[in-house]
C-alpha cells in the first residue's frame, strides 16, 4: 500500500529523530556508560573485599586482609567515579532588585526590618 505524500514526511521526520537519538545514545555509551551501573559495580566490589576482609581476620592472615583493603577501597572509587562531566547549571533567574542603604552603615537586620515595615 503507498503511503501519502503527507505520510512520507512524517516518516522521514521519524526516521531523522531516530538517527540523531541514536548517535546521541552512541555518543553516550562510549564516553563512560552508565553511573548507575558503575555504583552497583562498585558497591558489590566493596561487598566482596569485606566479606574477605572478614575471613582474613577469621583465619588470621594480615595479608590477605591488606589485599581485601584495597579491594574494598577500588570498589569504593569506582562506586564514586562517576561522569566527569560537569553538569549544566540553571540559569539564574532575576531576582527582586534591593535598594542599597543609604545611611552606609547599616546592618542586615536594620535593613530587613526597614523591607518588613515597608520603608
Amino acid at each position: 500500500m503507498a503511503l501519502s505524500e503527507h505520510e512520507q514526511r512524517v516518516l522521514d521526520e521519524l526516521e531523522r529523530g531516530l538517527y540523531a537519538e541514536d548517535a546521541k545514545f552512541a555518543t553516550k555509551v562510549a564516553s563512560g556508560g552508565n553511573p548507575a551501573r558503575k555504583l552497583v559495580a562498585g558497591a558489590l566490589i566493596a561487598v566482596v573485599g569485606l566479606s574477605v576482609l572478614v575471613f582474613a581476620v577469621i583465619i588470621q592472615l594480615m595479608v590477605i586482609g591488606l589485599v581485601a583493603f584495597a579491594l574494598m577501597l577500588a570498589g569504593l572509587v569506582v562506586a564514586t567515579s562517576g561522569n566527569s562531566k560537569p553538569r549544566p547549571t540553571a540559569t539564574k533567574q532575576p531576582g527582586p532588585k534591593v535598594k542599597p542603604n543609604k545611611s552606609g552603615g547599616g546592618s542586615f537586620f536594620e535593613d530587613r526590618w526597614d523591607k518588613r515595615s515597608g520603608q
